[in-house]
């Protein structure tokens, strides 16, 4: 059966999650764990506290799924919402902010193009998201394993995805080209060439 579901579109698959098919349900936690476990680490958060809000993200998704209008739009509300939970975590659980006490100010304040670049990483943020919703789970996971940080070693992704060591380059290659194509990114693109 997973095997089978692993081809499934994402709109099928929550269609499915959404009728309480525990496998649609499951197959959807295993295509995006590597989302929320590489968005959580950006936070450098405890391994516990790590697995309390990738916890309480399938929490949120198990009551919010059925009322979710775009399914394609399920990569980026999983990555907002991980994002929104560890800043929830934070602020819950307190950790301090460096300030100037010359100023009694926030030494981390922005300015107006730092809100600019913060919006343009955002919007490719979400386009990226967007992209690789459109790839293969076998394509993602190894993206996802390229781009971890620290990133997995090229033996434990061969073994994990059982491809070539030789292979994983190459293909690598090939996936990154098809990611350029899919239409967020390629509309992304365009946005930025006007």
């Amino acid at each position: 059966m997973a095997d089978r579901l692993e081809h499934w579109t994402l709109t099928a698959l929550v269609g499915a999650a959404v009728d309480h098919d525990d496998n649609a349900w499951n197959e959807l936690v295993r295509r995006f764990a590597g989302l929320v476990a590489c968005t959580v680490r950006r936070y450098r958060l405890s391994a516990t506290d790590a697995q309390d809000v990738s916890q309480f993200v399938w929490l949120r998704l198990v009551e919010h799924l059925a009322a979710l209008r775009e399914p394609a739009a399920l990569p980026g509300w999983i990555s907002t919402t991980t994002r929104h939970e560890c800043e929830r975590h934070l602020r819950i659980n307190g950790r301090s902010v460096a300030t100037d006490p010359t100023a009694l100010e926030p030494a981390d304040r922005t300015d107006d193009r730092q809100v600019d670049e913060s919006l343009l990483a955002e919007e490719r943020r979400r386009a990226l998201l967007e992209g690789l919703a459109e790839l293969s789970t076998h394509q993602r996971d190894l993206l996802f394993m390229l781009s971890a940080d620290p990133p997995y070693a090229y033996a434990e992704i061969s073994t994990a995805l059982n491809i070539p060591i030789g292979s994983i380059g190459p293909t690598r290659s090939r996936i990154l080209a098809r990611l350029r194509e899919t239409a967020p990114v390629k509309a992304y693109l365009g946005v930025l060439e006007h």
